[in-house]
């Protein structure tokens, strides 16, 4: 014991110094972060889902980025903001206020937050949205969870741990779950076989380019039976750790949000995912928070 290191998790009257060294989390900790994240995810959930039912109250805006924003992405925010606040561990959120580099280039613990991932699927009304938060630990995804709110479906990876589903998770703003409870009801990812033989594609539904018809046509002429799934959001990673996909790419801008807790969750499955470029692995925490282009391959990949 004298030799352990250990994290603290602050009160409001100690907020976390950003030059903390050696932080280790524990295993105690890493369940209590996860519920807290899980928990989360399940109020946000249910701040997307009231407005989801009531196309009129939308709100929608453009951002400076020209993408939309809506009263749901800034609800979702907003409580996950309320809940992840009692760690004392700071946000860096899609819809929080602007951090600058020098602000953040040190933190060796925060959270990163897409209170709202696949906001025009949101308004387009096809249920491909997710809510993705991610513990950073020296600018790596050590937790995460993916939460699904319309399917009910929550997504969860921790780092040499392995990466889970837990179905039936009701979107509530009285969510409560346990980490023991979550594990007790889990299923391990991926999932059993489905049986198929021909090789499945995942394309974002909004957005695609000319490259990704290209890059599509070029493994189409390995792969003549190759399958199309159109897939809005982070989910396209859950479905690479379920193993109901087998490679996913993206020729578009993503930021780091969209990406840090679906790629835990994959790459503890024994996926993996690259730069279209040069095949690097992803960095966070950068400058520029947007993402290179870049792939995914299922564990068990007919692709690749």
């Amino acid at each position: 014991m004298a030799n352990q290191k250990i994290i603290v998790i602050f009160t409001k009257e100690e907020p976390m110094n950003s030059t903390t060294t050696e932080m280790t989390i524990t295993d105690e900790i890493r369940a209590y972060l996860i519920e807290m994240a899980v928990n989360a995810a399940v109020k946000a959930g249910a701040e997307i889902m009231k407005i989801y039912k009531n196309r009129d109250d939308y709100d929608i805006t453009v951002k400076s980025d020209l993408t939309p924003l809506t009263v749901a992405d800034r609800l979702a925010h907003n409580k996950i903001k309320e809940v992840l606040g009692a760690t004392r561990i700071p946000i860096l959120s899609e819809e929080g206020r602007e951090m600058l580099y020098e602000e953040r280039q040190n933190w060796e613990l925060f959270w990163l937050v897409d209170p709202l991932d696949g906001t025009i699927e949101f308004i387009k009304g096809n249920h491909e949205f997710t809510v993705n938060i991610a513990l950073m630990q020296e600018n790596e995804c050590v937790g995460s969870v993916v939460y699904v709110p319309y399917y009910k479906k929550m997504y969860i990876g921790e780092r040499n741990h392995g990466a889970h589903v837990v179905t039936d998770i009701e979107p509530s703003l009285d969510g409560a779950h346990r980490y023991a409870e979550l594990a007790a009801s889990w299923h391990a990812l991926p999932l059993e076989s489905d049986g198929r033989t021909a090789p499945r594609v995942a394309l974002s539904r909004s957005h695609q380019t000319s490259e990704t018809a290209e890059h599509v046509a070029s493994l189409r002429e390995q792969h003549p039976d190759l399958e199309i799934v159109e897939q809005g959001s982070s989910y396209k990673f859950c479905m690479l750790a379920e193993g109901t996909v087998d490679y996913y790419v993206r020729t578009t801008h993503t930021y780091e949000w969209d990406t840090a807790a679906g790629e835990l969750i994959l790459a503890e499955t024994g996926g993996r995912t690259r730069s279209l470029d040069d095949g690097a692995q992803f960095r966070y925490n950068k400058e520029d928070l947007r993402n290179p282009w870049f792939e995914c391959y299922a564990a068990d990949s007919r692709i690749g």
